[in-house]
């Protein structure tokens, strides 16, 4: 297991990624990540008897509509290789400016034996998004 934080304020550009500091890192270089960055790349070592690696990876925090911004809908999602996967988007439709909501992302990513896979928090909005305490926790499951 593997978890990165962000703790503080960070407004996310449309498109860009969520930026995490490393809280526990992986200790068995599966899980890469170089820290202030948004995206980590996960790894499928080699074995023999496996066609693949398989994680679960969780995000959790609490997003808004930075000040200045009209309200209307946000959206992250956990990304592969840049592309949002799709089943992971979480959307809340905020009334106001500053108004934090707790979104959850959650998919179970599959690696190739001795190929790497990256991944992130995208902000998958047409407009800037505040996130605050983020999380994320990648596990290793097969």
């Amino acid at each position: 297991m593997a978890e990165y934080v962000y703790a503080e304020e960070q407004t996310v550009a449309s498109g860009q990624n969520v930026l995490f500091q490393e809280s526990i890192p992986c200790n068995k270089g599966y899980v890469l990540h170089r820290p202030g960055s948004g995206i980590l790349t996960l790894r499928s070592p080699y074995n023999p008897c496996a066609q693949f690696a398989r994680y679960f990876v969780e995000f959790n925090g609490n997003i808004a509509v930075p000040e200045g911004e009209t309200p209307g809908e946000i959206s992250l999602a956990l990304a592969i290789n840049g592309e949002a996967i799709q089943t992971s988007i979480a959307r809340v439709t905020p009334t106001a400016a500053e108004a934090f909501f707790n979104v959850t992302c959650v998919a179970f990513i599959t690696v190739p034996v001795r190929c790497c896979t990256s991944i992130s928090v995208e902000n998958t909005s047409t407009i800037p998004v505040t996130v605050a305490n983020a999380n994320l926790v990648v596990n290793r499951v097969a």
